[in-house]
């Protein structure tokens, strides 16, 4: 009997998804290929480990599914960064910006986070570079405290506000604030901010910013920690607070609209809400 975890079956939908958009969108025939042929590779991956499962004896291979989804996640923000096209209008980006100046002069936030001099732009960009690693600090809190099983229902958030995050970037061409205003709201300069705007600038895709992913995949882990690991507290809490650093930090340092990042925080909350449902069945 095939047994999937519901992280296999999110990533498969959105393989699914994604050949779907290289089959139909005018991108170089080679990336439609690699995308169809690696898409369906990891499809049939899953399947193979649904077989596989600790009920015939594969106990090792049980705990390589709680690991492995982890590369994927970074596999699936390159692969719709494989989807950018040329972008022909600035309209979402001179939309989006009007909200920022309203948030970040009118009503202080640039002067908030500022009041301290470097010590709150530093610590916003050093929760920034922190997002990287959340998703491998959800794994390690529920192995931590001896909850593995609740892993896969941990996954089932933070993938499903993570992956059709990715799933929604094609629909909305869009490229980051300090790319489309490069001399404008800029915030304060720092080391951090160096090696932020070097890993963005070197690992990051030009297909979308909205909504957020770093909004989504932050907010959607502390969600997911809080929801199902309510004995411990403070890890959910940790993940909140880092991730609300994270939202400001977006927007202070034009890492992204103010509108991306209300819409990543909109989807971990619409997967919290969703998945509850499935963890049910």
């Amino acid at each position: 009997m095939l047994r999937f975890r519901r992280s296999e079956l999110f990533f498969s939908a959105y393989f699914i998804y994604m050949i779907g958009v290289a089959w139909f969108r005018p991108i170089a025939p080679e990336i439609r290929t690699l995308v169809v042929t690696l898409n369906l590779s990891l499809i049939l991956w899953f399947f193979l480990f649904a077989w596989a499962n600790k009920q015939r004896g594969f106990v090792m291979l049980d705990h390589v599914r709680d690991f492995y989804p982890l590369p994927l996640i970074l596999l699936a923000f390159r692969e719709v960064g494989w989807m950018a096209l040329p972008h022909t209008s600035r309209a979402f980006e001179l939309y989006w910006v009007k909200w920022d100046r309203v948030l970040l002069g009118d009503w202080g936030l640039r002067r908030a986070v500022e009041s301290l001099g470097p010590v709150i732009p530093n610590i916003l960009e050093f929760s920034y570079l922190l997002v990287y690693g959340i998703p491998v600090y959800l794994v390690a809190v529920f192995y931590h405290h001896r909850k593995r099983e609740r892993l896969d229902d941990a996954y089932s958030i933070l993938l499903f506000g993570t992956l059709t995050t990715y799933a929604l970037y094609p629909l909305f061409p869009s490229e980051p604030p300090r790319s489309v205003f490069p001399t404008a709201d800029l915030p304060m300069m720092s080391s951090l901010r160096l090696l932020n705007l070097w890993i963005v600038g070197g690992y990051g895709i030009h297909t979308s910013v909205f909504p957020s992913g770093h909004s989504a995949a932050a907010f959607s882990a502390a969600f997911a920690v809080m929801k199902l690991l309510p004995e411990k507290p403070w890890p959910g809490r940790i993940l909140l607070i880092l991730a609300t650093l994270i939202a400001v930090a977006t927007v202070y340092g034009r890492y992204h609209f103010a509108a991306d990042t209300v819409a990543g925080l909109f989807m971990a909350l619409l997967a919290l809400t969703v998945t509850a449902g499935w963890r049910r069945l």
